[in-house]
């Protein structure tokens, strides 16, 4: 089928085939649909990334004990999508609990007699939801701007893109927050045409600010797109007013006796004081302290497609002198560039973002002669790569099993494959188990039995020695004479690497 067939709005007529009118929901349905499989089985076989435990104890806490005490950094929002899908479960956890927020994440999966995967899978189901939703408003977005051609084409880059179905299937906050920023801009877009879509805008806003406060960054350019949209400072106002009720709504359904604004301020206080601290990175073979201003556009360099590149590349060129451009390229540049500004060198998910804003710039090179084949180059890379999205890289970097040796973190280890390892580890049975760990996970739970090498004298640790890629890119020495005399023999999720050593 070629995007052709798929005739621009107002371009069928009365003697066209009558399936010409279904082929656009078809093909946007396919490609939502493939979007939900992969997003689904990755939810299903991956165990607890770092920061989910942290978001479920919170969302818990909001649906049971109506506490703002854990995760006092995020607003309310994101983990309240989550409560939807804890609220299926027969939650069990110590209401006295008096540990921190890592603690009582732990405790609550691991501790309280819950079924962890099973508590995992329903708070990740609300966000692969979302995830799906604005998939859609991709699709609608850039409809609106150039035709059903490059609306599939947007979509297609959206639904294949392995750093979207990675973290859309997760329970974290990066997705939601993102999707919210580019509804808030769709319907700006749609407000020139139409005042009521501006106070739509303002609860998209508010939910943005609802759930994460690294959006705030965007805030001067949606207002000054309101403006641009409409010319009035009294429907700017009242985007203004409906988006911080957004954000006064979220709390007070949490804890009505909260004073707002007092608890986002202290987020904000508290996300301030994270930029103070001194993070590690790792890019492209070298661990730093410290972060790079270049990091986000290195490693997104790493992470997306090649035919994204090259139609992120296209679009943006086609669009970069049009007014679309105001409402496609502006917003994604000012929260990049805000991201690139912070100390955390920890992952593209700071930056997801732009592959959702750049499927719709890419909108506009969906004339190219090359459209097709980069659309097809990219649902090939993403196949490829089923089901381990996380630690994808392109195939000039040399795909997911390469990617540990450029990037870190989030982007390849973030202890999604513990229960993956478990199954692996059934083939060694009965030989000594040594573990260096990287995640949020409790290998005990999971029936792994291991000890620490890294608190063992060398000439003690014989056996098996399993490493997370994170730690052996940022290992001691101690480690690093452990990993030397150690013979590599199998690879779990393009994450963990497990060595004998004799």
């Amino acid at each position: 089928m070629s995007l052709a067939t798929i005739a621009p709005p107002g371009a069928a007529t009365a003697s066209a085939p009558a399936r010409r009118g279904w082929l656009f929901p078809l093909v946007a349905f396919v490609l939502l649909a493939q979007m939900a499989i992969a997003m689904v089985t990755t939810a299903v076989e991956q165990t607890p990334t770092v920061d989910e435990p942290v978001y479920l104890g919170a969302a818990a806490t909001y649906l049971e004990q109506h506490s703002l005490r854990f995760n006092r950094e995020h607003p309310p929002l994101g983990k309240l999508v989550m409560a939807a899908g804890l609220a299926f479960a027969d939650l069990h956890h110590d209401d006295d609990f008096r540990g921190d927020q890592t603690e009582f994440g732990r405790h609550l999966l691991y501790e309280s007699g819950n079924d962890a995967q099973h508590l995992l899978l329903l708070a990740r189901l609300p966000i692969i939801v979302l995830t799906l939703l604005f998939g859609l408003v991709v699709l609608l977005f850039a409809r609106d701007l150039t035709g059903n051609v490059g609306a599939v084409v947007a979509l297609a880059l959206y639904a294949f893109s392995p750093d979207l179905i990675a973290h859309g299937s997760l329970a974290t906050l990066d997705v939601p927050a993102a999707g919210f920023v580019l509804t808030a801009v769709w319907l700006l877009w749609r407000a020139r045409e139409n005042a009521r879509y501006l106070p739509l805008a303002g609860l998209a806003l508010g939910a943005a600010l609802a759930t994460k406060t690294n959006t705030l960054a965007v805030v001067p350019v949606v207002l000054f797109l309101a403006w641009h949209a409409r010319g009035r400072i009294k429907l700017v106002a009242v985007l203004s007013l409906v988006a911080a009720a957004v954000v006064w709504a979220s709390y007070a359904v949490v804890d009505p006796t909260q004073v707002f604004p007092q608890p986002y301020v202290e987020g904000l206080r508290l996300q301030f004081g994270f930029e103070d601290r001194v993070w590690g990175g790792y890019l492209f073979g070298v661990h730093y302290e410290g972060s790079h201003w270049y990091y986000l556009p290195a490693a997104l360099l790493v992470k997306t497609p090649l035919g994204a590149l090259l139609l992120w590349a296209a679009g943006t060129a086609a669009v970069v002198r049009r007014p679309q451009a105001l409402y496609v390229l502006l917003p994604a540049g000012v929260l990049l560039a805000a991201a690139m500004t912070g100390n955390r060198d920890l992952g593209v998910r700071y930056a997801i973002f732009v592959p959702m804003f750049l499927a719709v710039a890419a909108a506009f090179a969906a004339d190219r002669r090359f459209a097709v084949p980069a659309v097809a180059l990219v649902a090939a890379s993403s196949l490829w790569t089923f089901p381990y999205y996380l630690p994808y890289s392109n195939e000039v970097f040399g795909g997911p099993s390469k990617t540990h040796l450029h990037l870190h973190d989030s982007n390849v280890d973030w202890g999604q494959d513990l229960g993956r390892l478990a199954e692996r580890l059934r083939r060694h049975s009965g030989e000594r188990l040594w573990l260096v760990y990287k995640g949020a996970g409790v290998p005990e739970y999971y029936g792994i039995h291991a000890e620490d090498p890294r608190k063992a004298p060398l000439d003690q640790v014989h056996g098996l020695l399993v490493v997370s890629d994170t730690a052996i890119a940022k290992a001691d020495d101690h480690l690093q004479a452990l990993l030397d005399t150690s013979t590599p023999i199998d690879v779990v999720g393009h994450s963990i690497t497990i060595f004998r050593r004799s």
